[in-house]
């Protein structure tokens, strides 16, 4: 691997340091990530030298590269063979699609660019996150100081990677299990999809977790964190419930203390100058006799829609679509959109088709998120979702399941 440059200029205009790094992989030679170096492979892949470029027979593998500070980076990539034809699908991060499926005949090569946003615990005066242990371990690449790339398919190849700097708006995410970088198969959430959906013109930054209640948000830190960052002109879902419906005390309730966190979230948003998007709660695969989809949330959704017409903020109604799309699957195909034999959390189908319940939701909120959805981004039906036998973004090999906080 040969590293092509590394450029620091200052621009006077702005008065911010410009960032850059370019790496040339056409020779095939791959280097494992060090310290030291700041960039290259992640161990556990068998890399292998093609004709202009690095593959591996049995994706997937990663490339990271340290970054000097948390924000959002510009990346572009060069994928193709110049002998073979390729197949390449690419995630970021702690798996969050980036990249769908970009297919090269022998001797093509194409470029593609999206953001990736990056994060530490970090705030100002020392003050961090409280991490739960598992975003310290299987899930630190949500928050460690580099951009991990992630390439598989069929047949992924990469030539070149650049990466800089980005001031782009951002869309933040403020959500439990259901919206989180979900680390491990066969658990996947809508906020890690979509990034697919958007131009690289708007960075999406997912801040949920799993386990998480509006209180609880607050109380780990997670609104500071997101406040620290959040800036004029950008956006925050907030899509929480299904561990706020079981909190317990005197006066705990979708009415009281859930909407009235719902109104604190919406203040400290619009005081930074950004847009606040509420979301309603998706159902549980919760199926009756009848092969219709019964209501375990409760009051929680209807509470989020109340709470979005008096403080006249756009609701993207996902408890109303996820109905349409478990019950247009059926009791007994319903089950392959979720993770096995869980009836709350997504596998990559699932978490997929609700993604697109999100983007819909925009275009029909008439948002002005609509003007960054990618130009290949068709109108969606949760009545008619996508056939399984369809869908092809690959799985990642399954380590040791560790099933997400909540239900």
């Amino acid at each position: 691997m040969k590293l092509l440059f590394t450029v620091f200029t200052v621009t006077l205009l702005a008065s911010v340091a410009a960032w850059g790094q370019k790496f040339d992989l056409s020779s095939g030679k791959a280097e494992s990530y060090s310290a030291e170096r700041g960039y290259g492979f992640e161990e556990g892949a068998t890399l292998k030298p093609g004709s202009g470029s690095v593959f591996c027979e049995k994706a997937p593998f990663y490339f990271s590269v340290r970054v000097p500070d948390e924000g959002n980076y510009r990346v572009t990539v060069t994928l193709g063979d110049g002998e073979a034809a390729t197949v390449t699908t690419i995630k970021a991060e702690l798996r969050r699609l980036m990249v769908e499926k970009v297919e090269t005949r022998p001797g093509e090569f194409v470029r593609r660019t999206f953001l990736v946003n990056t994060r530490t615990p970090k705030m100002a005066d020392g003050v961090e996150v409280r991490l739960k242990d598992r975003e310290k371990t299987s899930e630190a690449w949500a928050w460690d100081e580099r951009i991990t790339l992630e390439f598989s398919n069929a047949h992924p190849a990469v030539s070149a990677i650049e990466i800089e700097k980005a001031e782009v708006p951002t869309l933040y995410i403020a959500g439990d299990s259901t919206s989180t970088d979900q680390g491990r198969e066969p658990f996947n959430s809508w906020g890690q999809m979509l990034p697919r959906f958007f131009r690289p013109e708007l960075a999406v930054a997912n801040h949920g977790e799993s386990g998480e209640s509006l209180r609880s948000f607050v109380g780990e830190r997670r609104l500071a964190k997101v406040m620290s960052v959040i800036k004029a002109g950008d956006w925050l879902l907030i899509r929480m419930g299904h561990n706020d419906q079981k909190e317990k005390g005197e006066g705990v309730g979708a009415f009281t203390t859930y909407r009235e966190s719902l109104k604190q979230f919406i203040a400290e948003v619009r005081e930074k100058g950004a847009t606040p998007v509420l979301v309603t709660p998706m159902h549980r695969m919760t199926f009756d006799a009848e092969g219709k989809i019964t209501n375990s949330l409760g009051d929680y959704p209807e509470a989020v829609r109340q709470t979005g017409a008096e403080e006249k903020v756009a609701v993207i109604d996902l408890h109303a679509m996820s109905k349409l799309f478990y019950e247009a699957l059926g009791p007994k195909e319903a089950a392959k959109a979720f993770a096995d034999g869980d009836t709350t959390h997504h596998n990559n189908y699932g978490s997929y088709q609700l993604a697109k319940c999100i983007v819909q939701g925009i275009r029909d909120g008439k948002l002005e998120l609509a003007k960054y959805l990618a130009e290949d981004v068709a109108a969606f039906d949760p009545a008619h979702p996508d056939p399984l036998s369809q869908f092809a973004i690959p799985a990642e090999p399954r380590g040791t399941v560790q099933k997400p906080y909540g239900q």
